[in-house]
């Protein structure tokens, strides 16, 4: 009886320390990934500066280079490995599920660059899904050489997951509660063990290159109070509809896709031309979107102002992941969640001034409810906005703001964003395998 405990305590331990050496791997090659991606918005910045000295060919230049990138990207995905296309998170829940056997080491490489060049041309497009996947693929590899079975590389992606996703944000708690809330469903102690102890050494490793700032500056906001609750339920309620109008709009964008009958790289360099065309004349509406999320944040902006970003970024996101290009959702639902709220303020503070909350507390609880709304899961929602502003105070209005937002996206029987692309991807792999794809090439 004391040789199995012993044996059952020794394997849980070596399977623990699995985990935290994907996670290691794992952080550090997310942190790389998210330092190329700021060198290269900052490039992306520097020649649209430049180019405007030579007003036409300059114009020609940015729209052409950013055409070529983004076909180079769909390119790679659609000839190299076709699993890399997209978010990658609903390939890892496949994976985890069992739905879908665990893919090539193809897509590690190919999400990396595919991502570098289709989110650096600035498509609105994240870091954090291309992070997930490639954490999970990373976990394949490390599962294969130390030839655990198909159950342990199954949780070993899921710990990969949430260390890439804790690196992406600065938020090593909310990576392992969005993949146990998410992905995994359930928290029993050895996939939460795995999962918590993948993101921390995750987070420890992309520490040494990347600073553990909070992701998002703050302004102190006051504490909340009863007079506030009609705006955060205007919060919850908008931000509920919009949540489902931009998930029924990503579906039907890559129904589009999947139909056209142009050719993959042709369709996604006329995209990549939209949005350089689009940089030229306002770049800082392009790109992931941290600074119009900071932006929102700090309260500012004016309601025809915040009006236009809203509607620009609703469609540059659909179109930007209908280019089937390697690129996450979730900044971009960022983007539209904070700047609802900050709608919601801004209206509040000039009908009601002295009643309505800072709009940039407003701001963050439509971050977090505007998340709840798209992925259905309200804990990361209010954890993933707590730990990446490190702001506390407004966690009861939050709470009651996701409460609304889930409540009016069951009702209108909208299916989450990730189960719908999950069913997407699950659909693609038989296909594959049905036109004689090796089972091993499926997805991570």
């Amino acid at each position: 009886m004391r040789r199995r405990v012993a044996d059952e305590t020794a394997g849980v331990l070596g399977f623990t320390a699995v985990a935290a050496v994907v996670g290691v791997f794992t952080g550090v090659m997310a942190a790389t990934f998210r330092l190329l991606l700021d060198r290269a918005g900052d490039l992306r910045a520097d020649v649209v500066q430049w180019a405007h000295g030579s007003p036409l060919l300059g114009f020609v230049l940015v729209v052409a280079g950013s055409a070529a990138a983004v076909c180079i990207a769909a390119a790679l995905v659609h000839r190299v490995e076709p699993h890399a296309e997209g978010s990658g998170i609903p390939r890892v829940e496949a994976v985890v599920e069992g739905r879908t056997e665990p893919g090539s080491f193809r897509i590690l490489p190919v999400k990396y660059v595919g991502g570098l060049l289709s989110i650096g041309s600035g498509l609105a497009l994240g870091r954090e899904g291309p992070s997930v996947q490639m954490g999970g693929n990373i976990a394949i590899i490390v599962g294969k050489v130390l030839r655990r079975s198909r159950g342990d590389v199954r949780l070993l992606v899921a710990a990969g997951a949430a260390a890439g996703l804790a690196t992406a944000f600065n938020a090593p708690i909310a990576g392992g509660v969005f993949v146990l809330e998410e992905l995994v469903r359930r928290f029993d102690p050895r996939t939460t063990l795995a999962t918590l102890g993948a993101s921390a050494s995750g987070f420890a490793a992309a520490h040494v290159l990347v600073r553990g700032d909070l992701e998002f500056q703050m302004t102190p906001v006051a504490a909340p109070r009863l007079v506030h609750a009609p705006f955060v339920i205007a919060v919850g309620v908008l931000t509920g509809i919009v949540g489902v109008a931009y998930n029924r709009a990503v579906m039907a964008g890559l129904r589009a896709a999947d139909t056209s009958r142009l050719p993959v790289e042709v369709r996604a360099a006329l995209i990549g031309a939209s949005v350089g065309a689009l940089g030229w004349f306002a770049p800082s509406l392009v790109g992931g979107g941290d600074r119009l999320t900071q932006d929102a944040l700090l309260g500012s902006g004016t309601i025809t102002g915040v009006c236009g970003i809203l509607a620009v970024r609703f469609v540059l996101g659909v179109v930007s992941y209908a280019a089937c290009t390697p690129g996450g959702l979730f900044a971009p639902m960022l983007v539209l969640g904070s700047d609802l709220g900050l709608l919601v303020g801004l209206v509040g503070s000039s009908l009601a001034p002295g009643y309505a909350p800072e709009p940039g507390g407003l701001a963050l609880i439509g971050m977090a409810a505007f998340f709840t709304a798209t992925v259905r899961a309200p804990v990361t929602g209010l954890i993933l906005a707590t730990e990446m502003t490190g702001s506390a105070v407004l966690l009861p209005p939050m709470l009651g703001a996701c409460a609304i937002a889930m409540l009016v996206a069951t009702i209108l029987r909208c299916q989450p964003i990730y189960d719908s692309l999950t069913d997407r991807a699950v659909r693609g792999a038989r296909e594959n395998t049905d036109d004689g794809v090796r089972p091993e090439a499926h997805l991570s």
